[in-house]
């Protein structure tokens, strides 16, 4: 009797879920040709049952690819569009890409209609809102806003644009998302050996060019913000994850003075918890992240960033990404100032939505941007993995629509780069959709995304929608 085994060598492949359904047809390739054509070729029981395994397994791993990336599904990553460096960014009529022209304007008149109810001068604005808290003066440059500003693009071309989108504007809480991306440039160079490494073993005594020598914290003239008991079981993933409850004080801010309890008698005193078991959304830690990210790389993040990201991907020269006027640090006999994660206290990345989009864009190709994979596969499925203690978040600012619990009109796959303002990069692998809104308002950002998925037509691979 015929004997039909065969297999699949896979541990010397890169399988990941862009090349599955190749792999898949290479599986079916495989298996019609060892399947003999002699025409006396008699089943017996037991080729019969190995065969029906392997095509159950062929039905599980079609099942894998429709599920991990629907969007792939018979196309290749290098037959997507990538828009070229500046202008050079093709439209596409809502027509032409499956979209439904008087839906998608429903959709703009609505973002437009639910502007940010804060005022435009956004130092004003910081004073009506985080300035209130102690310690909450600025120590960052503010700008003023412009109007409600979005765009949309779908299998990457433009289809809608509104507002201002060549306008340089506070990008703020989406800061944190470019921020760990050079965290994630600095693993994928083996510069950061393991994510649970303690953070502590990569930082050296940090020479200050401020005035601020961290004196509450010890008597030595430098920063070394991961020497205390508690800091020194902090890892790079729970910095990534903010759930490291990291303590101390850094560019004059301390940690309980961002979003503090409502029993001030709690602030100096309360227990700290075990890194990783607890979620705390803070920026003052988040600034802990870029300090400790600036001492692997040795020079600015905004240099790192520009090099390996916004230049590759075709971004304007226009963004800035900025630190505070006392954040400034002696690297290597070089004045360099570490950067902020965001415009809490001001400064953080300015940025156009047009930039905003091609980041966007890369991330719904898997950190890919034609040939050249800018970030890893790994780095972002890590990216995309929910925080256990916070399921909607993954690393600094990936939020997840984990059980639909962040935008519920969204797919649960869908995810997104926010920020206050609102700021939001909203990026949609199943329906091959990146939408950028800034200046709407928090509770509106469902009913936009609603309406953008509403006035879709086909799907992401061209089949009419039901």
């Amino acid at each position: 009797m015929a004997n039909i085994g065969f297999y699949l060598d896979c541990h010397k492949a890169n399988f990941t879920s862009e090349y599955a359904p190749d792999i898949v047809t290479h599986l079916l390739v495989i298996f019609i040709n060892r399947v003999p054509k002699d025409q006396e070729f008699n089943m017996n029981k037991a080729a019969s049952l190995k065969i029906q395994r392997w095509a159950s397994l062929l039905t599980i791993l079609g099942a894998i690819c429709l599920t991990v990336h629907p969007f792939v599904i018979g196309q290749r990553s290098d037959e997507f569009y990538y828009p070229g460096t500046g202008e050079n960014w093709e439209r596409r009529t809502p027509q032409q890409v499956g979209m439904e022209l008087g839906r998608l304007n429903e959709a703009i008149e609505f973002a437009r209609a639910n502007e940010s109810k804060a005022p435009r001068n956004l130092e004003e604005a910081h004073y009506q809102s985080f300035g209130r808290e102690p310690h909450g003066e600025a120590v960052g440059p503010f700008k003023q806003r412009g109007e409600p500003t979005g765009l949309i693009l779908r299998h990457g071309y433009i289809v809608a644009e509104w507002g201002e989108p060549q306008r340089v504007d506070m990008t703020f809480s989406v800061t944190k998302s470019f921020l760990s991306t050079t965290v994630g440039l600095a693993y994928d160079r083996k510069l950061i050996s393991s994510l649970q490494d303690r953070v502590r073993d990569y930082m050296p005594p940090v020479a200050t060019l401020s005035g601020e020598f961290e004196k509450s914290r010890g008597k030595s003239e430098l920063l070394q913000p991961f020497e205390t008991e508690h800091n020194r079981k902090i890892t790079w993933e729970h910095l990534l994850r903010q759930t490291s409850d990291w303590e101390g004080t850094l560019w004059g801010k301390p940690d309980w003075a961002d979003r503090p309890g409502n029993n001030p008698a709690e602030w100096l005193t309360r227990k700290r918890n075990e890194p990783g078991t607890s979620y705390k959304y803070n920026d003052v830690r988040v600034n802990v992240l870029a300090l400790a990210a600036l001492n692997v790389w040795r020079r600015p993040l905004p240099q790192v960033l520009k090099e390996l990201v916004m230049d590759p991907i075709g971004a304007s020269q226009t963004w800035r990404w900025y630190g505070y006027e006392n954040s400034w640090v002696l690297i290597d006999g070089a004045a360099v100032q570490s950067v902020s994660g965001g415009g809490h206290w001001g400064g953080g990345m300015f940025i156009s939505a047009r930039d905003q989009a091609r980041f966007g864009y890369l991330t719904l190709r898997r950190g890919k941007w034609r040939d050249k994979q800018i970030l890893s596969e790994e780095w972002v499925r890590m990216a995309l993995t929910p925080t256990p203690v916070q399921p909607t978040y993954g690393f600094m600012n990936w939020y997840l629509n984990t059980d639909r619990k962040l935008i519920a009109s969204a797919p649960p796959s869908a995810f997104a780069h926010m920020g206050n303002g609102t700021n939001m990069i909203y990026v949609d692998p199943e329906n091959d959709l990146v939408v950028v809104a800034r200046w709407i308002e928090r509770d509106a950002i469902d009913g936009l995304i609603q309406r953008v998925i509403a006035s879709l037509t086909t799907t992401a691979t061209g089949s009419t929608r039901r």
